[in-house]
């Protein structure tokens, strides 16, 4: 997620706040890849250990058979491009569904194109700024589509901008994050939003709950208000029972003080806590942001966030369990009847993590226990040898005891960053999404980019571009504590960066969200900062808009499937369960961008008008639908 970064100069998730002296990945890959690694066409494949069968793009002329289906990759790839407006392959359409703004049902407040809506209105409407999200099937052409809407653009989002705060556009911001559940129906051949019993909106005044060893009672969640809200929901998940998991990440953003006295204590400013907050200046109107007068609030972001979209009567559930960070998202697995969650942390320097279930979860379940309260979480070690190490983030264990200051597992669980660095992680170039595969369990983390700070956290030293990593927990067991890991791709334009082996038709930078589909496809989409998109000096004028992408894990080959239009991120992916439909999310279409202009409240359309291209109007995030004209199955 990029958050307005030409405005603040600089984009916070670029800084690092870990002052740590653990080792950082880049010294891990320089060193393995002295010893052990060949570079074969786009992907990085060691010559030895697990991933020396792989092939690079040259074998992807044998045919790639899954499932009856064909060639994993049967599309032709579209071409890099900055024109506003989405591109996807021939034979293929991508229609608009839920753009911001959209009543939850029928006869919900209208969208106004001035943005003129009010807080109240916006709570009953379909949020800002979409990004995960996953598609829950009810019938065999329905479902419940559930999505994050991440954080909100202040000068698309008020009609006057946000040069004056009041309380009235602080509610306003808070009902456009959070979540939107919204009922889905197939008929004549398109998806369209139809009136629910079950949509709803889980906004940042919503009612939650606290479940895990942080209760809701915890001496450092004591408030001035009850606990409600969930924040900048960036990637997601979903579990084995059928619910829903948003994931807080920048929630920093949004605590901010005037007090010219306050300073942020040393575990504030481990999570990037400072004064100015990311400038949104909620605190003048509602002091529950003010860090100053009110600083326990905070603690209660940064979790991972559970929702029954089937239950609508049901709190959002804070699960403590999976830490405190800035979750990019809970991607989750099965093994041995356990779930394990993993999650990157978002922010150069930082770490990644893997929850496992302490017993089966139908078993958990069975006796009234929810299985993301019951587990050990960890945090990674990569070593230069292609081995790695998952090390136990539970107190009494290591060096998290009392005689080292720490409490109890709480404790542990909200210095979640701190106990990371104090058992020795290593540090990752900005660790974002996670995809395992599903036939043999392989597990794949984008780490987007990273800013070449003195830990040098990436094969790269600066790594504008960011990389694919890829590895194999110990048997295939995805509960063990040993893993074999190697790089799957560098992200990158050849012209500019010679270690790039990218064939020229198909860079790209900076991956962000990523997803395996029923086949084993690999879906990788793009977040390149709106303060680099299209830019030649920043090497990125080959690259483009954002996009997405496809990847045959098995022989490397990497095809571009969609562009999205200027400004924007492409984020968020699902499919139906028959593999004929796909949710796309395009976020924050028309932000100001270096290359392109910055909107005013006068012309919010200064960078994009996209969807509606409508005179009088503004560039609304929205999610696509995308089927082949034929009928097929997406990406054969």
């Amino acid at each position: 997620m990029t958050v307005d970064d030409v405005a603040r100069g600089a984009d916070p998730e670029d800084v690092s706040t870990n002052p740590s002296g653990n080792p950082a990945f880049r010294d891990v890959v320089e060193a393995r890849w002295s010893r052990r690694s060949v570079i074969r066409g786009g992907t990085v494949a060691a010559a030895a250990g697990f991933l020396a069968a792989t092939a690079g793009p040259a074998a992807a002329a044998a045919p790639a058979v899954s499932g009856g289906r064909g060639r994993l990759l049967g599309f032709k790839p579209v071409p890099a491009g900055s024109a506003d407006k989405v591109v996807v392959p021939d034979g293929y359409v991508a229609e608009v569904l839920i753009p911001w703004g959209t009543p939850l049902n029928s006869r919900g407040p209208k969208w106004k194109k001035d943005a003129s809506n009010t807080a109240a209105e916006q709570a009953q409407q379909i949020g800002m700024h979409h990004d995960g999200m996953h598609f829950f099937p009810s019938g065999r052409k329905e479902g419940l589509l559930v999505l994050n809407h991440e954080y909100v653009d202040r000068t698309m989002l008020y009609p006057d901008g946000d040069a004056v705060m009041s309380k009235e556009k602080v509610d306003k911001a808070l009902a456009a994050h959070g979540v939107s559940v919204v009922k889905i129906e197939q008929s004549g051949g398109r998806w369209r939003q139809v009136d629910s019993k079950y949509n709803r909106r889980v906004t940042g005044s919503t009612p939650v709950a606290f479940s895990g060893p942080v209760s809701a009672h915890h001496p450092l969640l004591r408030s001035n208000n009850k606990p409600m809200g969930t924040l900048n929901n960036c990637s997601n998940g979903y579990t084995p029972w059928g619910t829903y998991l948003a994931c807080e990440e920048n929630w920093n953003s949004y605590f901010s003080t005037d007090d010219s006295t306050w300073k942020p204590t040393a575990e504030q400013a481990r999570y990037g806590v400072v004064a100015e907050g990311f400038g949104y200046r909620w605190h003048a109107a509602d002091p529950r942001f003010d860090v100053a007068a009110n600083p326990n609030e905070l603690n209660r972001f940064g979790w991972v966030v559970e929702i029954d979209p089937f239950d609508p009567k049901a709190p959002p559930v804070k699960r403590t369990a999976l830490g405190r960070v800035k979750h990019e998202g809970a991607t989750v697995t099965e093994s041995r009847g356990r779930v394990v969650v993993y999650t990157g942390d978002d922010q150069d320097g930082e770490y990644v993590y893997k929850f496992v279930g302490s017993a089966p979860w139908r078993a958990l379940r069975a006796v009234r226990k929810n299985p993301l309260d019951h587990g050990t979480l960890y945090v990674a070690r990569f070593n230069d040898d292609g081995s790695g190490t998952w090390l136990p983030l539970t107190f009494g264990t290591g060096p998290l005891t009392a005689a080292n200051g720490w409490k109890d597992q709480a404790d542990v669980l909200l210095r979640t960053r701190t106990a990371a660095d104090a058992v020795g992680a290593t540090k990752m170039d900005r660790p974002e999404w996670v995809a395992v595969h599903p036939k043999n369990k392989d597990v794949y983390l984008t780490l987007t980019n990273g800013s070449g700070w003195d830990n040098k956290a990436n094969p790269r030293k600066p790594n504008p571009y960011g990389h694919i990593i890829r590895w194999r927990e110990k048997g295939g067991d995805n509960t063990a504590t040993s893993f074999e890991w190697d790089i799957f791709v560098l992200a990158g334009d050849p012209a500019y960066d010679p270690q790039v082996k990218l064939a020229a038709e198909d860079v790209f930078g900076s991956p962000d969200g990523l997803w395996f589909d029923g086949d084993g496809r690999l879906w990788i989409q793009t977040d390149v900062s709106n303060s680099t998109q299209n830019r030649p000096e920043r090497g990125h004028d080959n690259i483009g808009n954002n996009q997405m992408l496809a990847a045959d894990p098995r022989t490397g080959e990497i095809r571009r499937f969609l562009v999205g239009p200027r400004g924007c991120e492409v984020t968020g992916i699902s499919t139906a369960p028959d593999g004929r439909t796909m949710f796309v999310n395009i976020q924050h279409p028309g932000e100001s961008t270096t290359f392109w202009g910055t909107p005013t409240p006068q012309n919010p359309r200064a960078v994009s008008n996209w969807p509606d291209f409508d005179p009088a109007g503004r560039p609304r995030p929205a999610t696509l639908v995308i089927r082949r004209k034929d009928g097929g199955v997406i990406g054969t």
